[in-house]
């Protein structure tokens, strides 16, 4: 027997106070981008272990979110949301105070596992809070524009605070924020559960986290290690192995993680597909523009900031409207119109990176993606809450946010990868067009990455070519675009790919209705 909800007449304070987890631990999937370039400089790393600043949070995240959907189904949605919301200022202590680039990517994990644990209470509480579909609908309006707010608001806020206090503040910042998360949270969400007398699919848990983790993982050190070496192969077929045992398992679990029953259904099976596009696509916008922006364009974080702005705003009314829309009209329609601005707004994008940047257009074209994208995010997440049965709400809010994670993270890795071997191979070709020894070479590919001279770099040898890696250097500035350029487009098709297929399997569905 569930216990009924605690507090039914305080769903404002509820959901006021949910969102503020929510802010929380999305708005640190985006808010280090704009501090990636003063961490790369102080902490002196690559691309490669950049990435997995951000990659660390969101794929634990990712990997660990169905456990604490299923979790709080059944022990409390609310308990485990304050312990994550624990373990989540935790890990800002140790980021705030990391002294090294592995101590700052552990901390990230840290935070990731509190999120995984917190985050998917959200949603959940919200469909107890707020039984009837179309007020439901509503609500997730505001969760959905709250959440795209904090993934759009982490550049300009993460830039202000970097501007202001330093990349140490953003992590500072977290806690505060995580902290009267924690205090709203204890007051006024109320509390539900779903117990089983079926025991816990730790097995499901462990191979759903280990899927996700080493295919990342594979994805991201690929570039430097080879994608045909056996390591990296062997990577990947640990994680296919593992995504193969967990369906086994699944198929079979009493209480599983993932009923696979839900995600046959139409309406739950596109809406996953376009979560995993269109948060695939943004990291293309929120982590590689806004890194081109700093490392190749000089720009600071003040005017990084003031670039991603209209994006934040314009993600807010996108979300909000389509809270609206959704009540009234249900979700198919506004998904697929969703994912449609979203990709043209990022090809808009990148048309206005490929000449001469001029800040206002830019943030228009960005605007316009961050719209598409607020649309699209209300009922992709109304589709899947709807679909699946009350007493299950923690696991729906846990596959909805994986796919998103686990979105955000390839997105991360792949496009990681075809920027920086783009970046490398555009820069050793015009490194052999101005006569640099081959033997020179990976020094001088490091010093463009890092922004710096590798330490221990015996820079003697290069000084009869000075000039003439200065030239190579500046030509780094190219080789980047060609690959945020390759990056944008790949993830502008993904997204069209998804809408067509949300389009064609409502229309198969109905027809097999009908």
């Amino acid at each position: 027997m569930a216990k009924a909800p605690g507090a039914p007449g305080r769903p404002g304070i509820a959901l006021s106070a949910v969102v503020i987890v929510v802010f929380v631990t999305f708005l640190d999937t985006t808010v280090v981008s704009v501090a990636l370039g003063d961490i790369r400089s102080e902490l002196s790393t690559d691309v490669t272990l950049l990435q997995w600043v951000v990659n660390s949070y969101t794929v634990v995240f990712a990997g660990l979110m169905l456990a604490g959907g299923s979790l709080g189904d059944r022990y409390g949605r609310k308990k485990v949301m304050i312990i994550g919301l624990v373990i989540f200022c935790v890990g800002s202590v140790v980021c705030a105070a990391a002294s090294s680039v592995a101590m700052l990517i552990a901390g990230r994990a840290i935070m990731g596992l509190g999120a995984a644990a917190s985050e998917p209470g959200t949603l959940s509480v919200l469909r107890h809070v707020f039984p009837d579909g179309r007020t439901r609908a509503k609500a997730i309006g505001v969760w959905a524009a709250v959440s795209g707010l904090a993934l759009a608001a982490g550049p300009v806020l993460g830039g202000v605070l970097v501007h202001a206090y330093g990349w140490r503040s953003i992590f500072w910042f977290n806690l505060i924020v995580a902290g009267v998360a924690l205090v709203a949270a204890l007051w006024s969400v109320p509390e539900s559960s779903d117990p089983s007398e079926a025991p816990v699919d730790w097995a499901g848990a462990l191979l759903a986290a280990t899927a996700f983790g080493t295919v990342i993982y594979a994805a991201t050190v690929g570039p430097d290690w080879g994608y045909t070496s056996p390591s990296v192969l062997a990577l990947f077929a640990l994680g296919g192995l593992a995504f193969a045992g967990f369906i086994v398992v699944e198929r079979r679990a009493r209480a599983p993680m993932l009923d696979l029953h839900y995600v046959r259904l139409p309406a739950v099976r596109s809406a996953l597909v376009v979560a995993f596009a269109v948060y695939f696509g943004i990291f293309s916008i929120f982590f590689f523009t806004a890194l081109y922006l700093q490392v190749m364009q000089g720009y600071s974080g003040a005017r990084t900031a003031t670039v991603f702005a209209p994006m934040a705003a314009a993600i807010v009314v996108g979300s909000l409207a389509a809270g609206y829309w959704v009540a009234r009209r249900g979700a198919r329609v506004p998904m697929i119109l969703g994912c449609v601005l979203g990709a043209g707004g990022i090809l808009l994008t990148r048309y206005e990176l490929a000449g001469e940047l001029h800040d206002p257009t830019l943030s228009a074209a960005m605007a316009v993606a961050g719209f598409g994208f607020g649309i699209a995010v209300v009922p992709l997440t109304s589709a899947v809450m709807s679909g699946v049965p009350a007493q299950h709400s923690g696991m729906a809010a846990a596959v909805t946010n994986t796919m998103r994670q686990v979105g955000s993270a390839f997105g991360v890795a792949i496009l990681g990868a075809l920027v920086s071997a783009f970046l490398s191979a555009d820069l050793k070709a015009r490194m052999d067009e101005v006569g640099l020894p081959t033997t020179l070479q990976p020094d001088a590919i490091q010093a463009v990455e890092r922004g710096r001279i590798p330490e221990g770099t015996n820079i003697t040898p290069y000084l009869q070519y000075l000039s003439k890696v200065n030239e190579a250097i500046e030509a780094g500035k190219v080789a980047f675009h060609h690959g945020l350029d390759v990056a944008l487009l790949v993830s502008a098709c993904l997204i069209l790919a998804a809408a067509a297929y949300t389009a064609l399997d409502s229309a198969r569905h109905r027809a097999a209705v009908t």
